[in-house]
C-alpha cells in the first residue's frame, strides 16, 4: 500500500473489553478521531463460580458499536483504510461444523474446574522436574476438559474450540482465523514458538481438545480476510474492507501506551489489573507462567496479573457509593469523579487502612482459600479511606509485579506508563507514582487498547513498515504525575513492613476459613 502520511488514514480498532465494546477510529499519527461505547454485561451465572455469555450477545453488541460509530462522526465507512480487533482474553467457544455456537461462552472469570486425569508416561517426567502442581492446575483449569467431563454430547459435535475473538473474525469476514496474539490460557499453544504445539507434543495429553480443532492462527499485522457481506450489512462497514490481525485487550493495551520499549512498563488499571513490559526475550516472571505472545511479531510480554484488580473499583461503587451516584446523576458527571474528589482529602497510607486484593484466585495465588483483606480499621475511617485503601492495595501488588518482572528479566525499568478505566484517576495515577517512586504518565489516549490494535493495522496495510516504526509515530505521552517525596518514603515502609508480610501471615487463616464455613468448595 503506498501512502501519503500528509493525507489522513484512518483506521477502525474495535475493542471488545470485560465490561463494554468500543468502536474507534484512529488516524495514522495516533489520535482518536471518534469513538461509539456499548456496556455489555459481563456474565451471566447458572451456579455458582460459573460466567458464561452468550456468544452472538457479543456479535450484536459489536455491531451496535460500529452503526452508533457512523451516526457520531464526520468519517465514512469508505474511508476506513482497514480494521483491527482486540478482545478479552481466554473466553471460549463451541462452534459446531457449520461454525454455529452450541452453548454459551466460558467467560474468562468463570471458575469451575475439571477433574485431573492420568496422563500415562507424561506423569513421571513432571514429578522428576517439580510440576505435577501446575500439570494438575492445567489440567483442572482447561475448559476443554471440564466440557469433554461434564457436557460430553455437546463436547462431540464440537467442530472448533474457539476463543472469542476468533469467533468475531469469523462473523466479520467468514475465515475462521485468528492472531497468535489471541492465544492466552489453558490452551495447546507454544507459547516461547508462538504457534500451536505440534500434534506430536506430549502436552496434547492434558488437553481433550485436538488439533484439527483449533483455528489458524497468523502474527500481529498480518492480513486475516476481508469484511464480507453478511458483516457489512450488520456492522456497517465497507464489504471488502481489509482485516488485519491484533491481539487481546491487555497485548494491545501494551503496546498502545508503551510502545515497543524494553524499559518502559505498562500498569493496566482494568477489570483485570496488569503491569506488562515487552521484550524479544522469553522469561517466565512467574515459575512455569508463560509469557504471552505480545502485540507485535516475534515479541513477549512479561505479564503481572491482578485478577478482578479495578473490579473491586466497580464493586465498591455498587455496594457502597449510592449516595455518590445520586449526586453524580444530578450535576451530569461520573460517580467516578465525585470519589476521586473524596480520595484527595485522605492522606496517604490511608490512615493506616490497608487492603490485600486477592478477590479471587490469581496466578501468584492459585488456590481456591485465598481471600482479600483491609486491616487497620477504626473509627476515623470512612468510605473514602475504604476507597484509597483499595487504590493503594492494587497498586502495591503492581509494586510487587514490578520487582519480580525486573528481578526475573535482570533488566531495570526506568519508565511507566498506566492505561484502563482506572487511569482517569487523578488521584490513582499520584499514588501509583508515589508507591513506585517515579513518574508516571498516562497514554495520550484513554483507549490504549484500541490504539495497539490500530498501529497492527497500520503495519498490516504497509502505512509503517514494521511495528517499532508504527509506535513511534502513533504513541505519545499525556498528563505526567511526579512522585511526592514524603509519600514515596510513607509508602516504601507501609509495602515493605506491612505489605509484603500480610499474605503470609493471614494464609493460614484463610484455610481455616475455608475448612470452616466450606465456601469456597474445595
Amino acid at each position: 500500500m503506498t501512502t501519503n502520511l500528509d493525507d489522513p488514514i484512518y483506521f477502525l480498532a474495535i475493542d471488545n473489553g470485560t465490561q463494554s465494546v468500543r468502536a474507534l477510529i484512529f488516524d495514522q499519527f495516533g489520535t482518536e478521531i471518534a469513538k461509539a461505547r456499548v456496556p455489555i454485561e459481563p456474565y451471566f451465572s447458572k451456579q455458582p463460580n460459573y460466567a458464561e455469555q452468550h456468544a452472538d450477545y457479543y456479535w450484536q453488541k459489536l455491531s451496535e458499536a460500529c452503526q452508533q460509530l457512523w451516526q457520531s462522526c464526520d468519517v465514512t465507512p469508505a474511508q476506513i483504510a482497514g480494521v483491527s480487533l482486540a478482545t478479552q482474553r481466554y473466553t471460549m467457544i463451541c462452534l459446531d461444523k457449520n461454525k454455529q455456537p452450541l452453548r454459551p461462552a466460558i467467560v474468562w472469570m468463570d471458575l469451575r474446574r475439571a477433574e485431573t486425569n492420568d496422563i500415562g508416561f507424561l506423569s513421571p517426567l513432571t514429578k522428576i522436574i517439580g510440576m505435577g502442581e501446575l500439570v494438575s492446575e492445567a489440567q483442572q483449569k482447561a475448559r476443554c476438559n471440564w466440557l469433554a467431563q461434564n457436557e460430553p454430547e455437546i463436547w462431540a459435535k464440537t467442530a472448533h474450540y474457539v476463543n472469542l475473538s476468533a469467533y468475531l473474525t469469523y462473523q466479520l469476514t467468514g475465515e475462521l482465523a485468528d492472531s497468535t496474539g489471541h492465544s492466552v490460557g489453558y490452551l495447546p499453544y507454544n507459547f516461547k514458538a508462538q504457534k500451536w504445539l505440534k500434534p506430536t507434543d506430549l502436552k496434547w495429553r492434558l488437553f481433550s481438545c485436538t488439533p484439527d480443532q483449533m483455528p489458524k492462527i497468523i502474527s500481529p499485522g498480518q492480513k486475516l480476510g476481508q469484511i464480507n457481506v453478511q458483516a457489512a450489512e450488520a456492522t456497517g462497514i465497507l464489504q471488502g474492507t481489509p482485516m488485519i490481525a491484533a491481539a487481546s485487550d491487555k497485548a494491545c493495551e501494551a503496546l498502545g501506551a508503551a510502545g515497543l520499549a524494553t524499559d518502559t512498563a505498562c500498569l493496566s488499571f482494568g477489570t483485570t489489573a496488569t503491569i506488562n513490559t515487552i521484550s524479544t526475550d522469553y522469561v517466565e516472571v512467574l515459575k512455569h507462567m508463560p509469557a504471552y505472545t505480545a502485540a507485535a511479531p516475534n515479541y513477549y510480554n512479561h505479564e503481572y496479573m491482578i485478577y478482578r484488580g479495578f473490579w473491586m473499583v466497580s464493586w465498591f461503587k455498587e455496594q457502597f457509593a449510592h449516595y455518590e451516584e445520586q449526586l453524580a446523576q444530578t450535576q451530569g458527571i461520573d460517580t467516578e469523579k465525585l470519589l476521586d474528589q473524596a480520595v484527595k482529602d485522605i492522606p496517604a497510607g490511608s490512615m493506616g487502612l490497608m487492603m490485600q486484593p486477592y478477590w479471587s484466585p490469581g496466578v501468584r495465588h492459585p488456590g481456591l482459600e485465598g481471600k482479600g483483606a483491609l486491616i487497620g480499621f477504626g473509627d476515623v475511617h470512612t468510605r473514602a479511606h475504604v476507597y484509597r485503601a483499595i487504590l493503594e492495595g492494587l497498586a502495591y501488588e503492581l509494586k510487587l509485579g514490578f520487582d519480580t518482572i525486573e528481578k526475573r528479566t535482570g533488566k531495570p525499568i526506568k519508565h511507566l506508563r498506566v492505561s484502563g478505566g482506572g487511569s482517569q484517576s487523578d488521584s490513582a495515577m499520584q499514588l501509583t507514582a508515589d508507591i513506585f517512586g517515579m513518574p508516571a504518565y498516562r497514554p495520550h489516549t484513554y483507549e490504549a487498547s484500541g490504539l495497539g490494535a490500530a498501529i497492527n493495522c497500520a503495519v498490516g496495510l504497509g502505512v509503517y513498515p514494521d511495528h517499532l516504526t508504527a509506535t513511534q509515530a502513533m504513541t505519545h505521552l499525556g498528563d505526567k504525575f511526579l512522585p511526592i517525596d514524603a509519600n514515596v518514603q510513607l509508602y516504601k515502609r507501609l509495602y515493605n513492613e506491612v505489605y509484603l508480610k500480610m499474605y503470609e501471615r493471614l494464609q493460614p487463616l484463610y484455610h481455616s476459613i475455608q475448612d470452616i464455613t466450606g465456601y469456597p468448595a474445595k
